[in-house]
């Protein structure tokens, strides 16, 4: 049976302790990230937002947040951002675009195919920057539409997307969490 985004809208209205994607017209529940990859996706949250909140540049997201994609799915990123010409007012429910940015952090039991796989479906529909970050490796690859290969980056380089976000940058080892 193939579902819609009202039948994901009901289902999650009747389950609201799970997070839930519609992917080709199927549920997929997500489970919740290991402590670890939540914490790298708050932080690199937390560094784009006191970017571009302050610079009206768009809008920054987490886990949470619902995209409904040119392809009917819904999906939601672990991070995402959409430039304020594309979204002047946050939506009430899910956002019926692609993100201009979305990043995806490995938990440990996710897959990283799985993940790359999902990037490269929202660069198809329309995301002009794809992340995927693995706390295991210390790496971050990073994906543009066309790019045969990622670019990867590791602790000592730095993230950049001056496509979207001119003059920002954050160092890799500064995403891993802190050792106390």
């Amino acid at each position: 049976m193939v579902l819609t985004v009202k039948d994901l809208e009901q289902l999650q209205a009747e389950h609201p302790e799970y997070r839930m994607e519609l992917v080709s017209g199927q549920v997929n529940v997500m489970s919740p990230s290991g402590y670890e990859s939540d914490e790298v996706s708050i932080e690199l949250a937390a560094q784009l937002r006191n970017w571009v909140r302050p610079r009206k540049l768009g809008r920054v997201t987490g886990s949470s947040a619902g995209f409904i994609l040119p392809n009917a799915d819904t999906r939601a990123p672990d991070v995402s951002f959409v430039r304020a010409e594309r979204l002047r007012e946050s939506p009430r429910r899910f956002a019926e675009l692609a993100p201009d940015l979305m990043v995806e952090v490995k938990s440990p039991t996710d897959n990283l195919l799985t993940l790359r796989e999902k990037v490269q479906n929202f660069l198809a529909l329309g995301t002009q920057v794809g992340i995927v970050i693995n706390p295991e490796t210390h790496t971050v690859e990073v994906y543009r539409p066309g790019d045969e290969v990622a670019e990867l980056l590791g602790d000592g380089d730095f993230l950049q997307v001056p496509e979207l976000l001119p003059g920002w940058s954050v160092a890799i080892a500064d995403l891993w969490p802190l050792v106390f």
